[in-house]
């Protein structure tokens, strides 16, 4: 029996696939603890998981209120903020906890979020291998690679916080992705495991009479097709202004469609919720509309479902693109999309057949690659030496 102590940011997307992978260590006789703020692992974790705080709800907010602000940047400024205003300054938050926490627990193993800065920083400083955990495979292959200039003042900020550039472990890199999709090639310490979706736990309701027709809170309609419309966490103007677009694109199409929203007026095959079990849906979706968050995106691959994405930030272009080349989906621009544009996209995913083949051949790899049983395997040899 081994000690696995997953160090998480306070993000839904980061905080999943651990929530997997330290369900298939516990499955295993292992004793996992997380370490990230309370509130958010709580909803996402088994019952009776072990939590150490390092993040408290006054900091939790802050974070919120800075994404609030992120997401109203564009070009160069977008990168700036992020890196300044949230990465840096959560990983200097996060020490004491994280700290506190290998005392507490005396972990063998850290397995920190490639964005919990705080997890290398600390395992590092106590003599402990660690492991990345890497919520997207986007940073992997280092979009600043064409722009040296930044790519030189990123490595100085993470040289300035932990001495030297400490997103990626040299002992083990989980990356939930394959290289069906990635199709990039990297040293033996990236390890390609696939979407890590076992054991999760997911809380909210769902209507699930609605998918077949049946008398849901928006009333019955007949439909052979459904699909989900999820912009994930984002919110604001801009999504606003997508969502308008997207409900007006399926507003009489012979599909339901399930639109992550907050309730408004909507056609009877729109079923509008703040939220919704994703991980439960997809197998009852033939397509996803997406901005390309990776956890969503490889959530649908993973049921072998073709995708319109939309990217906005962030890894959503790499994402997006990784799509497009897989063969398994169609990019829209995100700021331009009208209803047409969304329309067309969504019927090309829908009947033209090889977007499902290529989003199945994505399955295929997925399945090859392991999920959460393949990560235990590689953190159990890590352990092991």
């Amino acid at each position: 029996m081994s000690r696995f102590l997953f160090v998480v940011p306070p993000l839904t997307g980061h905080v999943n696939p651990t929530a997997s992978v330290g369900g298939e260590l516990l499955a295993r006789g292992h004793e996992v603890a997380w370490v990230g703020h309370p509130g958010t692992l709580a909803r996402l974790l088994p019952d009776g998981a072990r939590i150490f705080p390092a993040i408290d709800d006054l900091l939790e907010a802050d974070i919120r209120a800075k994404r609030e602000r992120w997401l109203a940047l564009r070009g160069m400024a977008v990168l700036k903020f992020f890196w300044e205003e949230f990465l840096i300054p959560l990983g200097h938050a996060m020490v004491p906890g994280v700290d506190t926490a290998v005392r507490a627990f005396q972990p063998d193993v850290v397995v920190a979020d490639q964005q919990a800065l705080a997890g290398p920083l600390v395992a590092r400083n106590s003599g402990l291998p660690w492991v990345t955990s890497a919520s997207t495979s986007a940073e992997l292959v280092n979009p600043l690679r064409t722009m040296p200039k930044v790519d030189a003042w990123v490595r100085d900020l993470l040289h300035d916080f932990a001495g030297g550039d400490i997103r990626f472990s040299d002992r083990l890199v989980l990356v939930y992705s394959s290289k069906a999709l990635v199709r990039e090639e990297f040293g033996d310490e990236v390890a390609f495991v696939g979407p890590a979706l076992a054991h999760r736990v997911e809380r909210v309701g769902f209507p699930w009479e609605w998918l077949a027709g049946g008398a849901g809170p928006l009333g019955g309609v007949a439909r052979e097709r459904c699909v989900l419309v999820s912009l994930g966490t984002l919110n604001g103007p801009a999504g606003e202004r997508f969502l308008g677009q997207a409900l007006e694109a399926v507003t009489d199409l012979p599909v339901g469609v399930v639109m992550v929203a907050e309730p408004r007026p909507a056609p009877p095959n729109v079923l509008m919720l703040p939220s919704v079990p994703q991980l439960a849906l997809m197998p009852h979706l033939d397509a996803v509309v997406t901005h390309g968050g990776h956890n969503t995106v490889c959530e649908a691959l993973a049921h072998g479902l073709p995708l319109v994405v939309a990217p906005i930030r962030d890894d959503q272009p790499t994402v997006a693109a990784q799509v497009v080349a897989a063969g398994a989906g169609v990019r829209l621009t995100y700021s331009r999309a009208r209803a047409a544009d969304i329309r067309s996209a969504l019927e090309s995913v829908l009947d033209e057949p090889e977007y499902a083949a290529a989003a199945d051949n994505v399955r295929a790899s997925f399945l090859a690659a392991g999920g959460a049983a393949a990560a235990a395997d590689r953190l159990e040899k890590v352990v092991a030496g």
